[in-house]
């Protein structure tokens, strides 16, 4: 089995940064890819100087044209199971039974948004109903926003939200979870809560017009945006025991390494800031921590060789 300097779980912005750090270095890189990209739906990328507007998929086609570029290989399959062998090295195998051992190994598979499974957000997801204010909260300015929150709490959202718009609306979809004292803050800012069960969005060409309730009534909304929570894409640093946050989320240090030598997570995958250029400059952190490692392993076992080369010219002098 060949033995790769570093395997990356994740072909998003985390994993490919952290591949072309590497492969810079000139380390032998293997990325495994599923094609499953949080971002898939959006319109265009936010927050990325250089990168405005761009469409995800123009986005990752340069970033693989680069890959290529310093001799990465990637492999488009889901890793179903990873684990150190008895030599302290990794070993992923992937949906078809491959298996593939390195010295090294990232974790950059990201999340998954909840969607709320409620006829409409699915269609207008990325278009007209997002999850973050900061990637989308510019395109929706002045207009008619809704904050859809039924299991989680929605109301600093919709605070958050005035800054883009004077007209926001707090959807609970029937519960009732809103403190008196954020019920108050709400009222001071001009939010109204509406507690009626919503039954459906519509609209048409990817744009939401209309929130409908069990009712029968509706209200006009021009965008959309959730707190539902999201998941992990994989859950593969469950096998290496790594210590996981009260929010799930896999603890790093500022180098994103975890708990488990060898094992890194970057990107979505660890941190509460999803941004695309967060995370591309956690994987950069994280490949430039990797070839260290792996310079440090190298010059260790050069000068083991070396001196035990010594002793025994010392001996038979």
């Amino acid at each position: 089995m060949e033995l790769w300097d570093c395997i990356i779980i994740g072909g998003g912005p985390a994993g490919l940064n952290a591949a072309v750090v590497l492969g810079r270095c000139r380390r032998k890189v293997l990325i495994f890819d599923t094609r499953q990209y949080r971002n898939q739906y959006s319109h265009g990328m936010h927050n990325y100087l250089t990168r405005d507007d761009i469409l995800p998929g123009d986005f990752l086609k340069i970033c693989h044209e680069e890959i290529l570029k310093y001799g990465v290989d990637r492999i488009f399959q889901k890793v179903t199971h990873a684990r150190k062998n008895e030599e302290g090295q990794f070993v992923v195998r992937t949906e078809d039974g491959t298996l593939h051992q390195s010295k090294k190994l990232v974790v950059a598979t990201g999340l998954i948004d909840n969607v709320p499974e409620i006829p409409g957000f699915r269609e207008f997801y990325g278009k007209s109903v997002h999850h973050c204010p900061y990637c989308d909260g510019w395109e929706v300015r002045d207009k008619n926003v809704g904050i859809y929150a039924r299991n989680k709490e929605g109301w600093e959202l919709a605070l958050a939200l005035k800054g883009w718009t004077d007209k926001v609306t707090l959807y609970t979809d029937g519960k009732y979870k809103v403190k008196p004292h954020q019920q108050e803050q709400l009222e001071a800012n001009g939010i109204e809560v509406v507690f009626t069960p919503i039954a459906k969005l519509e609209g048409s060409d990817g744009q939401v017009q209309e929130v409908v309730f069990k009712n029968g009534d509706r209200r006009p909304c021009e965008a959309l945006f959730f707190v539902n929570g999201y998941t992990q894409h994989c859950n593969l640093y469950e096998t290496f025991g790594c210590e996981v946050s009260k929010k799930g989320v896999v603890i790093t240090n500022r180098f994103q390494q975890t708990s488990t030598p060898g094992l890194y997570v970057a990107g979505d995958a660890d941190r509460d800031m999803h941004f695309v250029v967060v995370a591309a400059a956690e994987g950069a952190k994280a490949g430039v921590m990797i070839n260290k490692e792996l310079q440090k392993e190298i010059t260790e076992r050069n000068n083991a060789a070396y001196q035990a080369l010594q002793q025994v010219q010392e001996s038979t002098g």
